[in-house]
C-alpha cells in the first residue's frame, strides 16, 4: 500500500523525507458545563449559534466524486466566550450507501498535529471494510487552524521551517536565535490566535461538528497524533463517546516534549534490530559480519560525511543529515539495508545512473476557494505542540544539557530530539492546561511493535491512563498506522467498529513474516504534514 504525501516535494526545509527519498531502493473541561458542546435543545446555551448550524453541502471538487461533499461550518475561536470571534472548520463526508444499516458518522483524524484531513473520508474509502462504511458516514475535518479551517502561518522561511538540529556548542546558540525568531514571527502574525489552536479546542469543534450531524454520539478512527486528540474527547466529552479506535498511540503522559524525545529511544532498539539482521545476509549486502562491523560500517559514512559532505545523486548529505535522514528507515531492515549500501557506494564515488521514483502519489486536497499559508503545516504543529502545554522548560541552558545527556543515551538521535525549540520562547498568553487522560471509557489502541514515530511503549502509556481501553498490540508488526493496511488487528477492529464489543482481553496477534522488511515503514495512505522530524507520518 503506498504512503500518499501533501505536497511539499519542492520545499528545502524538508530534508529527511528527501534524504529517505535518495537513499530508497525503491483532564475534564475547565469551561462551566453551560458553555461545553451539548445538544442544541439546552435553552440558554451560548453555544446554540453553533450547535444548531446547518451545513450547505456541496461537491468538493470538480476533479472528486459527486457523493464526496464539503461544508465550511463556524465555531468560536474563544470557547469561554463563544460570542466573539470566529473561526471557519472545513469538514467532508462520504455517506453510507446502505441507509437501512447506518448507525451514525466515522470521524476520522489522520494524525499531525498540522496534516488537514478534509480529504481523508475519499482517501480511506479504499481500505477500509465494506461493513464499516455501510454503517458510517465518513467525516473528514481539517483541524482549526490547518488547511481550509481559518489556516495559520508565520511567515516562515523554508530555513526556519527546518527544526531537525543536531546539538553542537559551536551552533548553539545560532538555534536558539532560531528558535526564538520563530516564536516571534508567529506571534507577530498570529498574536492572541495561537493559544486557541490546541488539541482541547479541537476536540470541543468535534463535538460541535458531532451536535451540527445530528448525531448523539461520536464514533471515531485517529490515527497518531489523532489518538491523543481523540483521547482528550474521551475525558472531556466521556457520554458523547461511542466506539473509538485509537490507531498507532501517542502516550499523554509525555505530551509534548516527552513525545518528540520519544522517537530517539524507539531508535536506538530499531537500528540494533537492523545491525543484527544486516549482519545474518551479510553476504548480499556486506555491511559487516557481525551486528557491531554493520554497526561501525554506518558510523564510519556518518564520521566521513561530517569530514566532507557524501554526494548523493546531487545531494550534499553531512553525517547528521544521515543521521537524521535514516533514523525513521531502520524500522524496516531491507529499506535500510539497501539505503545504507547505496550510501556506501556514493561514499566511494560510485554514482547511479538516476535516483528511484517515490512510487507515491501527491492527492490535492479541496481547496474551498482558500489559500493555505506555505508554512501552515509547520505554524499548526508548533502552535499544537507549544500552547497543548504549560511544561516546556524556558531556560536554553536545560536544552543544552539534555541534548548532551541524550546524544550520549541514544546516539542517532537524541540530540535532535532534545535540542532547543521555538517553545521555549512561546508566549502562554494564560492559555489552559494540558489535559490529565484518566478515565473508563471504552475504546480500542492498536499498536505496531516496530513504530517509528510512536513506539510501543508509547501505545501503552495511552492504554495505562485509558482503563476502559482494550489493546492489539501487532508483534513484529513495521509502521506507523494500522487499520486499513490489511493487519492482522484489522479483523478486531472491524468487529469492534460494527458491533460494540470489545476484545474481553487484550491481544497480541503477530505480523506476516516478512512485514520487518516491507519497502515503507508507512503502509497507510495519511497525509504528512510538512515540519515535523522525521518526515515518515509526523505524529
Amino acid at each position: 500500500m503506498r504512503l500518499i504525501r501533501t505536497n511539499h516535494k519542492d520545499l528545502p526545509h524538508v530534508r529527511s523525507s528527501r534524504i529517505a527519498l535518495f537513499l530508497a531502493a525503491g483532564t475534564v473541561a475547565t469551561l462551566v458545563p453551560a458553555l461545553a458542546p451539548a445538544t442544541a435543545s439546552a435553552a440558554g446555551n451560548p453555544l446554540n449559534q453553533y450547535l444548531q448550524q446547518r451545513p450547505a453541502w456541496h461537491r468538493c471538487d470538480s476533479s472528486t466524486p459527486a457523493a464526496f461533499q464539503c461544508a465550511t461550518i463556524k465555531v468560536p475561536l474563544d470557547y469561554s466566550r463563544p460570542g466573539g470571534k470566529k473561526l471557519d472548520l472545513a469538514i467532508s463526508r462520504l455517506r453510507t450507501s446502505v441507509p437501512n444499516e447506518r448507525r451514525g458518522v466515522l470521524l476520522l483524524n489522520p494524525g499531525g498535529p498540522g496534516a488537514g484531513g478534509v480529504d481523508l473520508p475519499q482517501q480511506l474509502a479504499s481500505e477500509l471494510p465494506k461493513s464499516v462504511k455501510n454503517k458510517y458516514d465518513l467525516i473528514g475535518f481539517d483541524p482549526r487552524g490547518i488547511g481550509q479551517s481559518s489556516p495559520v502561518g508565520c511567515g516562515l522561511t523554508d530555513g526556519e521551517q527546518n527544526w531537525e538540529r543536531a546539538y553542537k556548542d559551536g551552533t548553539f546558540a545560532k538555534d536558539v536565535k532560531w528558535a526564538r525568531t520563530v516564536a516571534e514571527k508567529c506571534d507577530a502574525r498570529q498574536g492572541d490566535k495561537l493559544r486557541h489552536i490546541t488539541t482541547r479546542n479541537t476536540a470541543r469543534d468535534m463535538d460541535v461538528i458531532r451536535a451540527v450531524l445530528g448525531e448523539k454520539k461520536l464514533s471515531y478512527l485517529g490515527y497518531s497524533y489523532g489518538t491523543y486528540l481523540g483521547a482528550v474527547y474521551t475525558q472531556m466529552f466521556p457520554r458523547r463517546t461511542d466506539r473509538f479506535v485509537l490507531d498507532s498511540a501517542v502516550d499523554p503522559a509525555r505530551v509534548w516534549r516527552g513525545m518528540i524525545q520519544v522517537w530517539a529511544e524507539g531508535s536506538e532498539p530499531a537500528f540494533t534490530r537492523w545491525t543484527e539482521w544486516t549482519a545474518r545476509r551479510n553476504s548480499t549486502y556486506k555491511l559487516g559480519e557481525t551486528p557491531e562491523a554493520v554497526r561501525k560500517t554506518f558510523y564510519d559514512l556518518v564520521a566521513q560525511a561530517d569530514r566532507k559532505p557524501i554526494d548523493l545523486d546531487g545531494t550534499k548529505l553531512t553525517g547528521d543529515d544521515i543521521r537524521a535522514g535514516l533514523r525513521a528507515t531502520f524500522f524496516s531492515v531491507r529499506e535500510a539495508a539497501e539505503s545504507v549500501v547505496e550510501l556506501k557506494k556514493a561514499a566511494a564515488g560510485r554514482t547511479r545512473s538516476a535516483a528511484p521514483e517515490s512510487g507515491t502519489h501527491t492527492p490535492v486536497p479541496p481547496s474551498f476557494g482558500r489559500a493555505v499559508p506555505a508554512d501552515n503545516g509547520t505554524a499548526g504543529f508548533w502552535s499544537v505542540v507549544c500552547a497543548d502545554t504549560r511544561n516546556w522548560p524556558r531556560d536554553p541552558e536545560q536544552y543544552r544539557a539534555d541534548a548532551i545527556r541524550d546524544k550520549g543515551r541514544y546516539p542517532l538521535y537524541g540530540d535532535f530530539v532534545s535540542n532547543i525549540t521555538p517553545c521555549a520562547f512561546w508566549k502562554r498568553n494564560g492559555g489552559e492546561a494540558a489535559t490529565k487522560v484518566d478515565n473508563k471509557v471504552g475504546a480500542l489502541i492498536l499498536q505496531n511493535e516496530w513504530d517509528s514515530q510512536t513506539p510501543l511503549t508509547s501505545g501503552q502509556g495511552l492504554h495505562r491512563v485509558m482503563k476502559g481501553s482494550k489493546m492489539v498490540t501487532v508483534a513484529g508488526g513495521v509502521g506507523h498506522g494500522i487499520y486499513g493496511s490489511k493487519s492482522c488487528a484489522d479483523k478486531t477492529a472491524t468487529a469492534y467498529l460494527t458491533t460494540g464489543r470489545l476484545p474481553a482481553t487484550d491481544i497480541t496477534c503477530q505480523a506476516a513474516p516478512a512485514a520487518g522488511e516491507r519497502e515503507s515503514a508507512d503502509p497507510l495512505p495519511l497525509p504528512t504534514p510538512p515540519g515535523i522530524p522525521g518526515m515518515v507520518g509526523g505524529f
